[in-house]
């Protein structure tokens, strides 16, 4: 079986072309064809084309790819990533099939027209060629059915999730004829390479995930009506309460577009025979109403939600479908729902919420138990265990908890007690494991399963997966906090792991780097620094920072800043390897915590930025110094000491990264901001990440790992500060940057030339991180900068000021 190097995508729609895309994030090179265009456009006309010009005939999949560079948010992790993308259409191009390793298609959902397509496909294929569809719920075999026995064993099953770049659900569907090697090909690419969680699914209407995510949105649709609430109403209940997104149902239905959703429903209700299901799926009139009248969702600026401008500002107005008029938001309280918020719990919420009688109580447990018994109705129509039902909707549709994890979390035997109560059918196979004395379908903390025939079993895990939680679980943790934990990873590796509320660095987790680095010196072959948590880190503890400068107790904020800075130094000068694995939003002093290792391994989603500007403040715990120390490294020598200003534009690109507070859209764009560096590594797969981390830190090792030895830094002195102060004097006067946002400009700018040193002088680490000391203190003391952090702490964005 062949490694799969380059991809031919059919179909240069909204997933054919995001497909391409993560294909192109990965570094897979593609081609994207889709059909010819027969007529001009004015534009094409007026440019003397004809409909035999390349550029007409390519027309399709050309602006796609203008479309991919637009989006926001992006599905490219960086713009360069489009040059692995070759445009093509289905006529003049189709022949290249035979040199790729995989053919996915993903044009229109039509039978007859993915059929047609793949019989001429067969036409150019090569033997041993993967081919697939990303069909949302067409039965597989059935567009093959015409094709060879041989395409027959290399075709299966695709289904992306929308966007592709961040849902992380791949649904592989295999037929009777699927050669398994080819499944176990794509699963493999699909989980490393794609970074996807991948779920075995059958050929069934619309396979797992939206069998189930859309049964509970018609059963949602359906309810609001029953309960005579509207959709903000409903998103209160339904959303995080709930574990499911922010966006809950109708908001949710908005972004995905209200015909998708109606095709998808439609799907299923023409395919499945039991009646009582058929109704399930059957359109609400309101909901039909919404579509002729062209009321999509966003893609048309109206559905469930309509943005209205007040005179109280921008406002989302909700659809009564009794009126079918939008009303402004209601602020509905429920107390099943205040007690819900008081923990953060998702068992302790569920169970608060769905055993309430009052209203919302009343809804969230009709909705959750109808979507409870139909996961369970479905097996193993759908799958052949719970965990793949789980996966699915957890990957696919942003649940927090699948609806097997659900039930164990409400409590199998007593919400069972309540559904026969009230007349419904519990499934047999949830009667047999209770009867078996089974209380919950996972025991061991999800470590084992009850199987369809009532057996306990292992739950199969990633072999890349380490969980620190698990770990903990097994009595490897070596020291802990409330902040922060050292936990033994095996083979001889700690992990610092920040857990702190809120994912903030405070003075348990600098700490605990003291105690990690003093123990990993004495014992063990390296450390990685990472978490479970949301994000990685989001900066210092700023409502401490706050409190300490209104008080005025510079003693202590300048003692904090010293053992902040001296934390990062203990990272960077430990004799053993350290290796950062970042994740999600890397902020402010968590970047700082990034810098102090050897290597980083950082998710493919991945948001760094040193962003302290944003509330008065510059880096202080080595960040400044180390963007401009790590951009310095890597110019040619020669270059560096030929002059003084032969600097300038690499410190000009680094002021400009700091005072703008730049962060990086994802991982690999970190290394254009200067966050990463080249030999610093990218994981696609969130899941992959600590055991990737891991393996860097047994690689040093087995090198024969020695720590750096401290760097002299070059600086530009008063010379290349005057170019950045220029800079700074003509956003002023261009109305672009307050007095406040010079002043703060000027003290980065004093600590990146290196103050009072002459220019070209080669000055110390801790020469900078005193600049930088100084800098930060002194701001701190700044009322504007005071009302900066407090806007941020109490609004969540920056102040301008």
């Amino acid at each position: 079986m062949r490694r799969i190097r380059r991809v031919a995508v059919l179909g240069s729609g909204v997933m054919g072309s995001q497909i391409a895309a993560h294909l192109a994030n990965v570094g897979i090179p593609c081609y994207l064809l889709d059909v010819v265009p027969r007529e001009l456009t004015k534009e094409e006309e007026n440019k003397g084309l004809t409909v035999q010009s390349p550029v007409v005939r390519n027309r399709l999949a050309l602006g796609a790819m203008k479309k991919l560079g637009e989006m926001k948010p992006s599905p490219l992790f960086t713009p360069e990533a489009l040059k692995l993308i070759t445009p093509g259409n289905l006529e003049d191009d189709l022949h290249r099939v035979s040199e790729v390793d995989w053919v996915l298609e993903a044009v229109i959902e039509n039978l007859s027209i993915k059929r047609d397509l793949w019989q001429r496909v067969e036409g150019f294929w090569k033997k041993g060629t993967v081919v697939s569809s990303n069909t949302s719920g067409i039965s597989i075999a059935a567009m093959v059915a015409d094709n060879s026995p041989e395409f027959k064993r290399h075709f299966l099953g695709t289904h992306f999730f929308n966007p592709p770049r961040y849902m992380r659900l791949l649904e592989i569907i295999p037929t009777p004829d699927t050669d398994p090697e080819v499944v176990s090909l794509l699963r493999e690419f699909g989980e490393r390479t794609l970074g996807k969680g991948v779920v075995l699914a059958k050929d069934t209407p619309n396979f797992i995930a939206n069998r189930v995510g859309v049964y509970g949105l018609m059963v949602t649709l359906q309810a609001m009506t029953e309960f005579g609430l509207l959709p903000d109403e409903m998103d209160v209940i339904t959303g995080p309460a709930m574990g499911r997104p922010k966006s809950a149902t109708f908001r949710t239905l908005d972004i995905v577009g209200l015909d998708t959703m109606v095709h998808v429903a439609n799907n299923v209700r023409e395919q499945v025979k039991e009646e009582w299901e058929k109704k399930t799926f059957e359109i609400p009139g309101y909901l039909q109403e919404m579509l002729q009248r062209g009321w999509l969702g966003d893609k048309t600026k109206q559905g469930f939600y309509k943005e209205v401008r007040t005179e109280r500002g921008r406002e989302f107005h909700a659809l009564n479908p009794a009126t079918m008029e939008y009303q402004p938001p209601k602020k509905s309280t429920f107390a099943s729902l205040e007690a819900a918020k008081a923990t953060a719990n998702l068992g302790e919420r569920l169970r608060a919420l769905v055993y309430s009688q009052d209203k919302a109580g009343q809804l969230a447990w009709y909705v959750l138990k109808k979507t409870l018994l139909y996961s369970a109705a479905r097996l193993p129509e759908i799958a052949d265990d719970i965990f793949s039902v789980d996966r699915a909707m957890r990957w696919g549709f942003n649940w927090e908890m699948g609806p097997f994890e659900t039930w164990d979390a409400i409590g199998v035997r007593k919400s069972v007690q309540r559904m026969e109560a009230e007349g419904e059918v519990v499934p047999a196979l949830v009667k047999k494991m209770l009867t078996a004395g089974h209380e919950n379908f996972y025991e061991e903390r999800g470590r084992f399963y009850i199987t369809l025939g009532g057996r306990r079993e292992l739950v199969p895990q990633n072999s890349r997966g380490i969980s620190l939680a698990r770990r903990k679980e097994e009595g490897k943790t070596i020291r802990a906090n409330a902040g922060a934990s050292l936990v033994d990873m095996g083979d001889d590796v700690l992990c610092l792991e920040f857990h702190s509320p809120k994912s903030a660095i405070g003075a348990d987790i600098i700490n605990m780097v003291k105690i990690a680095t003093e123990e990993v010196a004495k014992n063990h072959r390296g450390l990685v620094v990472s978490s479970e948590a949301s994000n990685f880190a989001v900066g210092a503890n700023l409502m401490l920072i706050l409190m300490e400068a209104q008080d005025e107790n510079w003693d202590e904020l300048d003692q904090m800043v010293r053992e902040f800075q001296q934390a990062t130094l203990r990272l960077k000068y430990l004799d053993r390897p350290v290796v950062a694995a970042p994740f999600g939003l890397t902020l402010g002093g968590g970047v700082e915590m990034c810098f102090g290792a050897d290597r980083i391994q950082a998710c493919a989603e991945t948001y760094l930025g040193l962003v302290e500007v944003g509330v008065g403040l510059i880096p202080a715990g080595g960040g400044t110094k180390e963007l401009w120390s790590r951009t310095v490294a890597l110019v040619p020598t020669a270059t560096q000491f030929s002059g003084p200003f032969d600097l300038q534009p690499y410190l000009n690109r680094v002021f400009e990264t700091i005072a703008m507070a730049k962060v990086s859209t994802s991982g690999p764009e970190a290394r254009s901001l200067g966050y990463l560096r080249p030999g610093d590594g990218i994981s696609v797969n969130r899941d992959h990440l600590l055991w990737d981390a891991k393996e860097v830190v047994l690689y040093l090792d087995r090198l024969g790992y020695q720590p750096p030895h401290p760097p002299e830094i070059p600086v530009l002195g008063e010379m290349g500060r005057a170019v950045l102060e220029l800079g700074l004097y003509t956003l002023k006067t261009g109305g672009y940057a307050t007095e406040h946002d010079v002043h703060i400009g000027r003290k980065l700018a004093y600590i990146l030339t290196g103050g009072q040193a002459a220019p070209g002088s080669l000055v110390s680490e801790q020469y900078l991180l005193d600049l930088e000391r100084e800098a930060f203190l002194s701001l701190c003391g700044h009322p504007k900068t005071q009302a900066r952090i407090q806007h941020m702490l109490t609004k969540g964005k920056p102040l301008r000021n």
